[in-house]
């Protein structure tokens, strides 16, 4: 890394590899980014003491599991006091159907994004779940009907990146 809080576009490179392949050898990823292996290791040591790596995970396929039925359900509370936030994010949180849960502005207070088996499943989560958390006053689904772009690797600048820079505008981004 050229400083402690500055990615440079080696840094850059072994974070986009690692985004697409958690799974690369270090000798491959070390090839890819025109290191040897030794920098190489020590870099992606460096960028994980940094806390840039929050986990690695297999993406599974729903679905060949059998989840084919991907919801986007918009919830509002009745109340935006700190306690009903607490027990609705709590409730959603045990939910494994839930895969994500976004406090929002606008409309809705809660856009959760569900995947289920089948509408029988759904109904059972909405009727069974989520109407029984309390403070809840009104809830709208609304189905995908095709996925047209999923992705888990996040947009990095081609030139490098100021760490310290992370709240402000980047003029660096490709």
């Amino acid at each position: 890394m050229s400083s402690p809080n500055r990615l440079d576009r080696t840094d850059i490179g072994i974070l986009n590899q690692l985004q697409q392949n958690a799974r690369i050898t270090n000798a491959e990823l070390a090839r890819a980014v025109n290191l040897s292996p030794t920098p190489c290791f020590n870099r992606v040591r460096a960028l994980e003491k940094l806390g840039l790596f929050r986990r690695q995970v297999t993406l599974l396929n729903a679905e060949a599991l059998g989840l084919r039925i991907n919801v986007f359900i918009q919830v509002s509370m009745a109340r935006q006091d700190e306690d009903a936030l607490q027990r609705f994010e709590s409730a959603v949180a045990e939910r494994p159907e839930v895969m994500e849960c976004y406090l929002m502005t606008g409309d809705a207070d809660y856009l959760l994004r569900v995947v289920v088996p089948d509408m029988r499943s759904l109904e059972r989560f909405i009727l069974e779940r989520l109407t029984k958390i309390p403070g809840i006053s009104n809830i709208r689904s609304s189905f995908a009907l095709k996925q047209v772009r999923y992705k888990t690797a996040l947009p990095l600048p081609a030139g490098g990146l100021t760490l310290s820079q992370s709240d402000e505008t980047h003029d660096d981004w490709a």
